[in-house]
């Protein structure tokens, strides 16, 4: 579709609402007619297969921010048909001429018309010429794995990566073409890397030219090298800052750090899915460190301070509580995993209570003589109540 048949037609009309209309509204309109028109319930019907054609069209337009905002300003600028231009004369008259003039025909010099200027607003309408300059394109995204300890995932490290990945050929610098050649603007796409086929004449489908495989040029004499791919390969060592706090098999983006683009592309991304080594002791919660505290009979009953080791390898003091039961949990704050604001979380401890597994005849006299002295309720009272 031209740039001149977007202008002039009026897609709100065709769905049915006003210029002002709020987004939810156009999609309700659309849905509506689109499952009024669809082919899938019209079987054989040519013009309601035309109509759906026309409210996809229309609600590609209007249903999209962006275009929408374009088409609003094309259409007040240019939506007529025609616009008024002064004569000079001082008659205030003026005089018309048709717009179609603006997108179809250049000057009496051989210029472009307006097509060319506005054609690529809506994603194409306009006419381009073979010396269309061929987009820059990006460069490829490179994949990668890393392994690392325990510690440094929780406090960050840098680590180096040798990397294979794909940058342009030494030999062409890129063009693909043997040496004393150039390439040649892709005709097919014309120059654009991309082409666009339509899908049972309902769904229009945008994708990688297949005469130039997406680069917008083409090449008589290929490179030796790169057999006119213009790609070569290259191998190289990264020094890569994996963050702190990375969890076990968490895929990191680094942007930029993957291949070199080409004709002045961005450079593709990398990706390192980084794999962290189990602690022996110590495990993790988000930014929480965990640990199992083993703590005798006696300590848990009457109390006490104990010692606890630490990822930074420095112990810290820690008071249990008399009376402390099985599986309590303590926190030590501020020995755990580094977050992103610089701040570290905590040490979660769970306090596991040792009964011993054998004891001397003194011990167990001892054990009985407390029994007999504590005089403590059944504890399995409760488990014998009424349901």
């Amino acid at each position: 579709m031209s740039t001149k048949d977007w202008i002039e037609k009026d897609f709100y009309k065709v769905l049915g609402v006003s210029k002002t209309a709020e987004a939810d509204e156009i999609k309700k309109a659309y849905r509506k007619l689109a499952r009024q028109y669809h082919p899938d319930s019209n079987a054989g019907d040519t013009k309601a297969e035309a109509k759906f054609k026309e409210v996809s069209e229309a609600y590609d337009v209007v249903g999209d921010p962006k275009k929408r905002k374009e088409y609003d300003e094309a259409r007040r600028l240019f939506g007529s048909g025609g616009f008024r231009m002064p004569t000079g004369s001082g008659q205030g008259g003026g005089f018309d001429f048709n717009v179609g003039d603006l997108f179809n025909r250049g000057g009496q010099g051989g210029g472009s018309g307006l097509g060319d200027i506005l054609g690529g607003m809506f994603g194409g309408g306009g006419r381009t010429t073979t010396s269309t300059t061929a987009r820059p394109r990006r460069g490829q995204d490179i994949e990668t794995e890393a392994t690392i300890e325990f510690a440094e995932a929780v406090n960050g490290v840098t680590v180096g990566l040798r990397m294979t990945s794909d940058e342009p050929c030494a030999t062409c610098r890129g063009t693909g073409a043997k040496y004393g050649t150039v390439p040649k603007v892709c005709l097919k796409c014309e120059g654009t890397g991309m082409q666009t086929s339509v899908q049972g004449g309902v769904f229009a489908m945008t994708e990688p030219c297949t005469e130039c495989k997406g680069r917008g040029l083409v090449v008589d004499q290929p490179c030796e090298t790169c057999h006119g791919s213009g790609r070569g390969q290259s191998s190289k060592t990264m020094q890569v800052r994996i963050p702190a706090g990375v969890q076990d098999n968490q895929r990191i983006r680094l942007k930029g750090k993957g291949a070199a683009g080409e004709r002045g592309g961005p450079a593709g991304d990398l990706y390192v899915t980084v794999h962290v080594h189990k602690h022996r002791i110590f495990g993790r919660q988000g930014e929480h460190l965990t640990l199992n505290v083993p703590v005798s009979f006696t300590e848990a009953a009457l109390g006490a301070e104990i010692k606890v080791p630490t990822l930074d390898g420095l112990p810290v003091t820690v008071r249990i509580p008399a009376g402390t039961a099985n599986g309590s949990k303590l926190r030590v704050r501020g020995k755990g995993s580094v977050r992103r604001d610089g701040t570290k979380g905590d040490l979660m401890l769970t306090l596991q209570v040792q009964v011993p597994h054998e004891l001397t005849d003194e011990q167990k006299e001892k054990l009985q003589e407390f029994s007999s002295a504590s005089d403590q309720p059944d504890l399995r009272a409760g488990l014998f109540g009424s349901s």
